[in-house]
C-alpha cells in the first residue's frame, strides 16, 4: 500500500467560468501542470483525492451537481471527497482516506482558502507535505505568494516547490 497521497482541492468549473463570481482567471496552462502531475504520481502508484466543494442550497454555484474542470483526468478509481466547509476534513471522511498516508502532495483553488486549510489540517495531523506552487490558484499573485510565505514562516516543516522541480 502507497504511503503518498496527491490531494487535490476544489478544481471545479465555478472556477473557469468568467461569468461566475468565482472566476479565477484563464487556467489552461495550470490545467495542462496539474494533469501531467497526476499522470506522474499515478504512475509511481500514489493514491489520488478530489476534493469538490457542494453548497447544498445553492442553485447558482456550488450546487450539488457540481462538476471538476472537464480537462482534468479524473478517473473512476480515484477518491472524490464533498466538502460545504473550508476545510476537507470538517465532517467528510477524509481523515479515513488519509490512513496510512505518511506524505501529501497538494494543489488546488483557491490557495489562500481551502487549499491554506487543508494543509494546516494536514500538518497537525503529522502528514509530511509538499505543496507544489505553480499549481495552485488565488485571487492574485500577491495572495499566492503571501500565502505561501506565511506558511512557510509559520510552519518550516512544509516543502513549498513548483511542478518542473517536483517532476524531474
Amino acid at each position: 500500500m502507497t504511503e503518498t497521497a496527491l490531494v487535490l482541492i476544489d478544481f471545479q468549473t465555478e472556477r473557469t467560468n468568467p461569468e461566475s463570481e468565482y472566476y479565477v482567471g484563464d487556467v489552461k496552462e495550470v490545467i495542462a501542470k496539474v494533469n501531467y502531475l497526476i499522470e506522474h504520481c499515478r504512475t509511481r502508484g500514489y493514491k489520488i483525492i478530489w476534493t469538490k466543494h457542494r453548497e447544498a442550497d445553492s442553485i447558482d454555484y456550488f450546487w450539488p451537481e457540481t462538476q471538476f474542470i472537464p480537462e482534468l483526468k479524473v478517473q473512476d478509481m480515484d477518491t472524490i471527497i464533498i466538502k460545504n466547509k473550508i476545510s476537507p476534513f470538517y465532517n467528510t471522511s477524509l481523515e479515513k482516506e488519509l490512513e496510512g498516508i505518511k506524505q501529501v502532495i497538494v494543489c488546488g483553488i483557491l490557495t489562500n482558502l481551502c487549499v491554506r486549510s487543508f494543509i494546516q489540517d494536514a500538518y497537525d495531523r503529522d502528514l509530511k507535505i509538499t505543496v507544489i506552487k505553480d499549481c495552485c490558484i488565488a485571487h492574485t499573485s500577491e495572495i499566492q505568494e503571501f500565502t505561501f510565505y506565511d506558511l512557510a514562516q509559520t510552519r518550516e516543516e512544509i516543502d513549498f516547490t513548483n511542478f518542473k522541480e517536483f517532476v524531474e
